[in-house]
């Protein structure tokens, strides 16, 4: 029986059909590389999907930011709503490394805002890996970083069972072994608190709060209690619960780790005092010897990741633990058991092979003036030849592969040819800088200015495109070469009417994500952003893409960048692009070319099968939409819990919930004011 199960009422078209049967056979011939060279809007996610549903192996899908992710996400969990999919993603909302800057002797202190939610998906994500078969995550290069040692995560998770014989004081104590606080307020997820005979706990990865009662030295009952309402859901005779950090260390394992992060320390502090080194000796003595007493005593300090090879019992220079560790692997092959799928690889590769570098050379330096151990080093992404070890057959799928995929890849396959029958969009040169009357563009070839007529310049003329655009119903998409310049753009069009809003990654994960919803749903009209925009966003009410300075040869204008923009128009039939440049540079010859060739074998097969384009249609949702509707239904738990209340005395009930709501946020519990808040609203206006 099939794990995995799709539930889609398409059917494959267009090259799927071709595509789906190449990569699959591929696999089964045990090819470990392959392409899929699939042109934007061809369908390539439902491609690997059905891929996916013929192999029945668990799947890593790597994409390489966080907002494409989401996105990915939210497709697979649309074609298997029956099979676990899940989102691991970095969990720091902003995240400044430590550091050390010798030339102005700068020491800078790791800061870091993690994002609660975020890294409750990330548990749920390994969770699934290690107690069933039908997983696909979806995660971010973050994937490469070291995560704690799953064997020992596994081990500790604690199987709670009704009638089970258990003290309170000592299930008490294992609820703090795995890292669970206690509080006395409402609990969150990795919180517990004790009432009377009963615990109440909610696990890492839900929202779900488990109520253990304890009656003669046992486990009486289970329940299930909705977080807000406070209503049982159900009971159960059995849970287990993993531990609420990645990080889990065995006592024996403890005692070892210290023993082994002193004996370095003396190694170091006889290395720095043999070279004259007093300061960097002294520097390293007080901070070793402080983080030591608080792991003695707290079991955690601030910084604990960077001994992390202490407490996993790796040798110096070995790979770390990682997400992929939690992968299942194949004994008897020798071999890692599971299908890897590299979103728009031309990217994502490169990023996956630069991380351990640029670690590399951050923690030299810290080490160096004495603010780390040498083995800090090994708390560090995977360098690319240990990713390739831990992973399995990988397809890599991109419109345009990098030489690295065509070279490793045993097979190719191309889907040029869309399900939809939509064309690529046709392409347009215009000139950068405005003309005078009677001087002749300087662009070889200018659409417009050439009749003598005065051209506005770039800006000028985009703005007068994106209106007829948007009048007639799309939206629209400028980019630019720097974050500053898509600031000040979005800015300027605003003046100008525009509903526009710049987007770039200084700007928070779920804040991307809903930015470019409120964008498919017309709350903004333009999007302004740099590379961002290029790979991936699937935003089918797009209908004209602005490439302002086009002719700046570089990473943001190249070959592959500007046939990556392009394909942002080609999910809408009246999708078009207009390249702003005043040389005729040799990438914008060759995605020109590239883009004419595909539209050319396009046409033709639509020629051929008599088929007419139509504009994807595709349903707005994105990650956010399951918070967003677990809140709704909170809130109207709460309507009907309180609806006698209301009918009886509205305004009596209506203050007691805003002394609730007060009271929330005095203890910092913002998830439930803003349900109180919301329900308040609908109270207020029913009155």
């Amino acid at each position: 029986m099939a794990i995995f199960k799709i539930n889609n009422e398409f059917k494959p078209a267009g090259d799927q059909p071709r595509a789906i049967e190449e990569l699959v056979k591929g696999i089964e011939q045990g090819l470990m590389h392959q392409t899929l060279l699939g042109v934007t809007g061809s369908g390539k996610t439902f491609t690997v999907a059905n891929v996916i549903e013929q192999i029945g192996k668990p799947t890593l899908v790597i994409a390489h930011n966080k907002t494409l992710a989401a996105q990915l996400a939210q497709e697979y969990r649309e074609f298997f709503p029956d099979n676990a999919v899940h989102y691991f993603v970095s969990y720091y909302d902003f995240y400044q490394p430590e550091a050390y800057l010798p030339v102005t002797d700068t020491y800078i202190e790791k800061e870091a805002m993690i994002n609660e939610e975020i890294e409750r998906l990330r548990h749920a994500s390994t969770q699934a890996l290690l107690t069933r078969k039908d997983v696909i995550i979806v995660a971010s290069v973050s994937c490469i970083y070291g995560l704690g040692n799953p064997t020992e995560y596994e081990k500790v998770n604690l199987k709670i069972e009704k009638g089970q014989s258990v003290s309170r004081t000592d299930f008490i104590r294992e609820l703090i072994s795995i890292h669970y606080s206690r509080t006395n307020t409402d609990v969150k997820p990795g919180t517990f608190r004790a009432i009377g005979s009963a615990i109440e706990i909610m696990p890492i990865s839900e929202r779900i709060i488990y109520r253990i009662e304890l009656e003669a030295g046992k486990v009486a009952s289970i329940k299930r209690i909705d977080a807000v309402s406070r209503s049982i859901t159900n009971e159960v005779n059995v849970f287990f619960l993993f531990p609420a950090k990645h990080f889990i260390t065995a006592e024996d394992t403890l005692k070892s780790a210290l023993k082994g992060i002193k004996e370095e320390l003396n190694e170091q502090l006889m290395k720095f005092n043999k070279e004259g080194k007093l300061l960097e000796a002294e520097r390293l003595k007080r901070r070793t010897t402080y983080d030591l007493a608080m792991i003695r005593e707290l079991g955690y300090t601030n910084g604990i990741e960077n001994y992390s090879r202490h407490f996993t019992g790796k040798k110096a220079g070995e790979a770390p633990y990682t997400l992929l560790d939690y992968f299942p692997f194949d004994e008897a092959q020798g071999k890692p058991d599971f299908l890897t799928i590299i979103d728009e690889s031309h990217v994502t590769v490169p990023q996956i092979g630069g991380m351990y570098a640029g670690d590399k050379s951050r923690k030299d330096t810290l080490i160096e003036h004495g603010f780390r151990l040498p083995s800090a080093r090994d708390n560090r992404p995977l360098k690319f030849q240990e990713f390739q070890e831990k992973v399995g057959q990988i397809i890599y799928t991109s419109a345009t592969p990098a030489e690295y995929e065509r070279e490793v890849s045993k097979k190719v396959v191309e889907q040029i040819i869309r399900p939809t029958g939509l064309i690529d969009p046709e392409v347009l040169i215009r000139p950068i800088q405005p003309t005078s009357p009677g001087l002749q563009p300087p662009s070889p070839r200018a659409r417009r200015g050439a009749g003598g007529e005065v051209y506005p310049g770039q800006i000028m003329d985009f703005i007068d495109e994106a209106q007829k655009a948007i009048v007639r119903g799309g939206r629209v998409m400028a980019t630019t070469l720097t974050k500053k310049m898509a600031e000040d753009l979005s800015e300027y069009l605003k003046e100008k009417g525009l509903k526009a809003e710049y987007l770039h990654s200084d700007i928070k994960t779920i804040e991307r994500i809903e930015i470019l919803t409120n964008f498919r749903k017309g709350i903004f009209d333009c999007i302004v952003g740099v590379n961002l925009l290029r790979e991936g966003l699937d935003l089918p009410e797009v209908t004209l893409i602005g490439i302002l300075d086009a002719d700046k040869e570089g990473f943001l204008r190249s070959e592959t960048s500007l046939i990556q923009i392009i394909g942002r128009a080609a999910r809408n039939i009246e999708g078009r692009v207009i390249l702003y440049a005043d040389v005729l540079t040799s990438s914008i010859k060759k995605a020109i070319d590239e883009t004419a060739r595909r539209r050319r074998l396009q046409s033709a097969y639509n020629k051929k099968h008599g088929i007419t384009p139509k504009t994807i249609i595709k349903k707005i949702k994105d990650i956010t939409d399951t918070l967003e509707r677990e809140h709704h239904q909170a809130v109207n738990v709460l309507l009907e819990t309180d609806e006698k209340l209301f009918k009886k005395s509205p305004k009596k009930l209506i203050k007691a919930k805003m002394k609730e709501m007060e009271e929330a946020v005095k203890n910092l519990d913002f998830e439930t004011a803003a349900i109180l808040r919301d329900e308040i609203r609908v109270l207020e206006k029913r009155l």
